[in-house]
């Protein structure tokens, strides 16, 4: 396995973060703000390390063997996280390396979790950095999980592969497809922009909420989120397009290309739908139930607080600790579920679930008739069993890293429920725990910054789905 394609890779992606890392800093020097040397010395070390990789190890055919695609996938995501964090460092605004790493991972895993306060008061570039971290992080999970997931055969992703036949044209090489991927994403993010900017959000505002909305992210650009707007058309557009961005991109590619029955069709995209309808119902009973009001504005929160938990987005709008223990627990097993697999969203992932119910199934089944043969079948296709199998295993590692998580931040000092939910909410990129520390009405900031670390460390394992970073592991990983 040679290291220098792979450098190479890494140092194109440290000069396109430089590039990006430039918008911000025109437009603090656009609002005369001193802040934006943190970003000009952000990107002149950025862009320098990314220079020096790509220069040296330049060559005219680029070739990632197997093994070289998981060294490439997870250089680059720490590579990333670690540079990105270089504004928060250099900022005027007084953040620690543990802060300004945990706040970039945060954004480029589109986790949510944040450990700066007083937004409302931080310059425009900070605000636009964080969003746009999001963004970033939203369409790069995209085409790995299309592009590389698939071929690295992670957690029963290889379901997901773009393979020809000769019923659907698909596109034969990764390059097509990332194109594909980052005009639809950037169409989506321009409609969302216009929609929050039609129903009241101020331009700035409108552009960072879309970018954190389509990225399904969370971050937002003062302290009190969607609370801080006092009418519904905000929440509205966030839920329409928080949806939107949990739909696979695949499907959105196939629409394109005239295939409109796609998004119905799709037994993951069709298990999503239902499953966002039947949970927002449950959220919307209680709540009348238990507060005896069916008002317009209960059953906006409800919906938008379970949308936002379950695709792993975080933004909140209330303090859904007041609702009462069945609620709190629902959002907070929710919050696993995540959305489709190939789409910016963050979780579990509905696939496993649909895969590992039709498993259960077949296996009762079998029991009830021992001689009988009985396929198990995914979108309409016999399952391989070394798919399920792989399932099977994902599930088993995120218990086993929620167990190990939720001690690791019980002995750094932390109370049980921050624990549990703190390694819930970082292991599956949703962002808002609960109690009073990190609950819809608090933030990461009091942690220690051993817990900082390790739910960092959580929130980096839980994006790359586990396998990519476990594999490195294994002594036989690293054999010739």
């Amino acid at each position: 396995m040679t290291l220098r394609p792979i450098l190479y890779i890494v140092g194109l992606f440290l000069l396109t973060l430089a590039a990006f890392m430039c918008i911000p800093m025109m437009f603090d020097i656009y609002a005369s703000n001193m802040n934006w040397r943190s970003f000009a010395f952000s990107v002149g070390i950025t862009g320098f390390i990314g220079g020096i990789l790509t220069l040296s190890n330049k060559q005219n055919d680029i070739e990632v063997s197997g093994r070289g695609a998981f060294l490439l996938t997870a250089l680059a995501w720490l590579s990333l996280c670690f540079f990105s964090s270089l504004p928060f460092l250099f900022s005027i605004y007084d953040i620690n390396l543990t802060n300004s790493v945990f706040e970039s991972v945060s954004g480029l895993t589109t986790t949510g979790a944040t450990v700066l306060t007083n937004l409302d008061s931080m310059s425009g570039g900070i605000l636009l950095w964080r969003a746009l971290l999001q963004w970033l992080g939203g369409v790069g999970i995209i085409v790995m999980a299309i592009s590389v997931l698939p071929f690295l055969k992670v957690g029963g992703m290889q379901l997901f592969r773009l393979e020809s036949s000769e019923n659907e044209k698909t596109l034969p090489r990764t390059t097509q497809l990332s194109t594909y991927i980052i005009c639809i994403y950037i169409a989506l993010t321009a409609i969302c922009t216009i929609c929050y900017n039609v129903v009241g959000m101020t331009q700035f505002d409108a552009v960072a909420h879309a970018m954190t909305t389509i990225a399904t992210g969370g971050f937002s650009t003062t302290d009190a989120s969607f609370s801080n707007y006092p009418h519904y058309g905000p929440e509205v557009i966030a839920i329409i397009f928080m949806i939107l961005g949990c739909l696979p991109f695949a499907l959105y590619i196939k629409c394109i290309n005239g295939n409109w029955r796609a998004l119905i069709e799709d037994q993951q995209a069709a298990g999503f739908l239902k499953t966002v309808f039947i949970l927002c119902l449950i959220a919307i009973g209680y709540l009348v139930f238990v507060l005896n009001d069916i008002s317009l504005n209960i059953i906006i929160e409800a919906i938008f607080t379970t949308v936002s938990l379950l695709t792993g987005t975080g933004y909140t709008d209330t303090n859904y600790m007041t609702w009462g223990g069945f609620a709190v627990g629902f959002l907070l097993f929710i919050s696993c579920i995540g959305g489709c697999a190939g789409s910016t969203t963050c979780g579990i992932k509905i696939f496993r679930f649909q895969i590992l119910y039709a498993v259960a199934k077949n296996q009762i089944l079998q029991l009830i008739h021992p001689n009988g043969v009985f396929i198990v079948q995914y979108n309409k296709q016999p399952l391989s069993v070394q798919i399920a199998a792989s399932v099977m295993a994902y599930f088993f590692i995120f218990v086993v890293a929620f167990v190990i998580t939720s001690i690791a931040l019980l002995a750094c000092g932390l109370d049980l429920i921050t624990s549990l939910s703190g390694a819930i909410a970082t292991l599956a990129n949703v962002g808002p725990g609960l109690g009073d520390i990190i609950g819809p009405t608090g933030t990461y900031t009091p942690l220690p910054d051993s817990a900082k670390w390790i739910m960092t460390s959580a929130m980096i394992f839980g994006r790359l789905e586990f396998f990519t970073l476990l594999v490195f592991f294994i002594p036989r990983f690293w054999r010739s």
